[in-house]
């Protein structure tokens, strides 16, 4: 690959999954971008959806005369984070009701589920959420209670369900992403519409962190990192600028292999103090190995800055190289190389 092409692979970009922006899709075929996020709401169900996905599916990058696919993802978790409706699509329950069935039965929806995104031309769910939110903070909690999304309120409920949605979506071929580590379960404010949230009760030893564990343990393709700021154990940064969180805990301590994820660098407030170019390259400095950003516009400056911090620095471009593997044989698991 190309040093451009390598620095595409890093990026997922966002595009609506109603009616898919040409002017954008532009802009992340000009910048070999090897991701596509489908955002929004869309009522136009399975087959209007993977004709959408087709139509701009051939835009991925060849390298020696093959394709290199493209990941599409999008977040289908339930209830009022549901991007993708109508004909074909069921109306998932929320993560709190998906939380009181039994395992064997989440396991057996998600896998149904998987199979309508797998015909909608989806290979990636960015779900499950595998925060811990106390029953005590609930609602209160904005990122997740409020919206209902959580499994549950104890580790043993979230750890249990969250791998029963993944293990469904495993069996019909759909990768997944545990997120939002290292948790949101403690924070009151929204990274998507807050700056400086906080999370001062986490540390590196948490009970919380036990689905994300699990979910390593069994071999969970994708992780995506918080952009909280967690001060028991990286007060200093951003988890997604954090070595610490990034490196140390979540590679080291927890011995994951897959892809790391940021939650999204285009548009959220929390991380608006910093450039597009400071976010794709601290992201990566820091562990991380894959840049969502739901704003197409910021991805030029995101893609030239991993590019010349690559031809600056060695250990940088090591990580690239090592990023670009990782997520190659994510891609590779989906079925996504040697296709053309």
């Amino acid at each position: 690959m190309t040093t451009a092409q390598r620095a595409g692979q890093l990026v997922m970009g966002g595009v609506s999954a109603a009616h898919p922006d040409q002017a954008q899709l532009r802009v992340l075929r000009d910048n070999h971008v090897g991701s596509v996020m489908l955002t929004g709401r869309s009522t136009a169900g399975t087959a209007a959806t993977r004709k959408a996905v087709d139509g701009f599916r051939g835009q991925a990058d060849r390298v020696n005369g093959r394709q290199v696919g493209l990941l599409v993802s999008t977040d289908q978790e339930g209830g009022r984070v549901q991007v993708l409706n109508g004909p074909g699509f069921s109306a998932m329950p929320s993560g709190l009701t998906q939380g009181s069935w039994s395992t064997a039965t989440l396991r057996a929806r998600a896998a149904g589920w998987a199979k309508e995104l797998k015909s909608a031309g989806v290979n990636l769910n960015l779900a499950p959420v595998a925060d811990v939110v106390p029953a005590s903070l609930g609602a209160r909690n904005i990122p997740i209670g409020s919206f209902q999304r959580e499994y549950g309120h104890t580790p043993a409920t979230v750890t249990s369900h969250t791998g029963a949605f993944a293990a469904g979506f495993a069996q019909t071929g759909v990768l997944t992403t545990f997120k939002h580590f290292p948790g949101l379960g403690h924070v009151i404010g929204n990274t998507d519409t807050t700056a400086g949230v906080v999370d001062s009760v986490t540390t590196a030893d948490s009970p919380d962190l036990a689905p994300f564990r699990a979910g390593v343990k069994a071999g969970a393709p994708f992780v995506m990192i918080s952009s909280a700021t967690y001060t028991k154990i990286d007060p200093k940064h951003l988890a997604a600028f954090s070595p610490t969180v990034v490196d140390h805990l979540l590679r080291g301590q927890l011995g994951f292999k897959g892809v790391v994820i940021s939650d999204d660098l285009g548009n959220a407030v929390a991380v608006r103090s910093f450039t597009p170019a400071q976010r794709a390259v601290n992201f990566v400095a820091a562990g991380g190995d894959m840049i969502l950003t739901v704003q197409p516009s910021t991805v030029p400056a995101m893609t030239r800055a991993l590019q010349a911090k690559m031809g600056q620095d060695a250990s940088f471009r090591a990580k690239v190289d090592n990023s670009v593997r990782r997520i190659l044989d994510a891609k590779r698991a989906a079925g996504l190389l040697d296709c053309g």
